[in-house]
């Protein structure tokens, strides 16, 4: 399958590299793909082109882009941008180029402009998903994976024991092919709630403040959490 990611960040990058591995087609995308990004503490991501020639060397079918080019090629694509840059990255890419697809949504809104720990810059009224949905009407958008660490998001099983991922969309065909295929066929993941319409994304979104204070509880990202259902 031909797969558009629009971002080349960690999550963009260990989303890539999955898909690869499933023998996907996959184009990478970024303002500028010689950039090598600085994370601080955790040393440098390489830059999108080093990412491409990398996987190349593997032997898989890898490309890297800017945006259009990235949407354009997707037969499926996958927002993996920064959530403060998401909706400017969509625009630069054309909504044509989105139209009658369905696009995975993982991105949350994440505001660092006060430092550490970020708040979300929408919340409550609305959430990033729904933006993204209204700003692409003939597009199925689908939220999910936006609640756990990148390597989580392909690898679920490096949390061990039962645990939960969440969705949520407008179109209910377009969730069942996602949370079947790319979920559960090329990611692994077992238990997977629908929250409902794509406006259920304000609740995933608004766990990422809850989820960055467990990361520095637990001392780790590699956990998730587990939905127990009392009796009535």
């Amino acid at each position: 399958m031909y797969i558009g990611i629009l971002g080349s960040g960690q999550v963009a990058q260990t989303i890539g590299a999955k898909l690869l591995e499933k023998r996907h087609s996959v184009m990478l995308s970024s303002r500028n793909i010689d950039a090598v990004k600085d994370k601080g503490q955790w040393g440098k991501l390489q830059s999108a082109r080093e990412w491409k020639d990398e996987q190349e060397k593997k032997g898989y079918d890898a490309y890297v882009s800017d945006f259009q080019e990235a949407a354009a090629h997707g037969e499926l694509i996958f927002n993996c941008t920064a959530g403060a840059g998401s909706l400017e990255a969509i625009k630069s890419a054309g909504e044509e180029n989105f139209s009658g697809k369905i696009l995975i949504d993982l991105a949350n809104p994440l505001d660092f402009s006060k430092g550490m720990p970020p708040t979300l810059s929408v919340s409550n009224t609305t959430s990033l998903g729904e933006q993204i949905q209204a700003a692409l009407p003939g597009t199925k958008v689908v939220k999910t994976l936006n609640t756990v660490s990148a390597m989580i998001m392909v690898k679920p099983g490096l949390v061990r024991g039962k645990h939960d991922l969440f969705m949520a969309g407008n179109d209910e065909t377009s969730k069942e092919w996602v949370k079947k295929n790319v979920l559960m066929g090329w990611f692994g993941w077992k238990s997977i709630i629908d929250l409902g319409d794509i406006s259920s994304a304000r609740g995933t979104e608004m766990y990422l403040p809850l989820w960055l204070r467990l990361m520095g509880a637990l001392n780790t990202s590699n956990f998730n959490i587990k939905v127990v259902k009392g009796s009535t």
